[in-house]
């Protein structure tokens, strides 16, 4: 589905990533972790459009999409749930959850889809007329979730999904992802927090300072020595 092959990105005269090359198969989930300012957020960037890459390719596909402008990206099928929510806090529920789909035109579809999330998470169809600004942290994720599905990607990225979330509410989004997943969308996690993470996903990347350094089951980078030692404080 997505294959970052040997990207090399950055800002100005500041190289971030060096050789980067990873997949995400067609119906998997795959997280890509690391800490703050390993170069996570660089990478998405280069994805989805926002910045150029210096050298390397991304495909979607096997279609060569590097250095087409984020709205040629979402309309490939990649669609960003972005770290921090990034929601419209004046508009209600229901308008944020529409901005998803607004490059669509099956207004049946858009209907049906709209039910479809809402049954995904029912608090959202109780906030439907609520601004989402006014929503709790963990309600605003399940709508950024809920507004990237409105797209109908091909595959959803999902940055950040642990960010400043309670436990209990973590492990409602864990679910609901994992359900999204088994209903047939592609899923590439990018996280911080490792354990949850790899819970999540069965294949895992290790980013440290802008390199793939580890990479393989996420079952085997959770006993990997260096994954329980620099990220899991074991």
């Amino acid at each position: 589905m997505l294959e970052i092959r040997g990207l090399n990105a950055g800002y100005g005269e500041v190289q971030i990533l060096r050789d980067v090359s990873l997949s995400v198969g067609t119906g998997e989930i795959v997280t890509l972790v690391g800490s703050n300012g390993a170069g996570k957020s660089t990478l998405l960037n280069t994805i989805c459009g926002i910045i150029y890459p210096w050298s390397g390719s991304v495909h979607l596909e096997e279609a060569d999409i590097t250095g087409l402008n984020s709205e040629a990206v979402v309309a490939r099928g990649i669609t960003q749930v972005p770290e921090g929510r990034r929601l419209f806090p004046q508009m209600s529920v229901k308008e944020n959850l529409l901005m998803g789909a607004y490059r669509r035109k099956d207004r049946v579809e858009i209907q049906r889809d709209l039910e479809w999330v809402c049954e995904l998470f029912p608090i959202l169809k109780e906030r439907q007329g609520q601004r989402a600004g006014s929503l709790s942290g963990g309600e605003q994720q399940m709508c950024a979730i809920a507004r990237g599905l409105m797209a109908r990607p091909k595959i959803l990225i999902v940055d950040e999904l642990s960010l400043g979330l309670a436990p209990i509410i973590l492990d409602v989004l864990v679910d609901t992802i994992q359900k999204i997943h088994r209903e047939g969308t592609t899923i590439f996690v990018v996280e911080q927090d490792v354990a949850t993470a790899f819970d999540l996903a069965a294949i895992g990347y290790v980013l440290e300072n802008g390199q793939i350094v580890l990479s393989g089951p996420t079952a085997e980078l959770k006993v990997n020595p260096h994954v329980k030692k620099a990220y899991l404080g074991l």
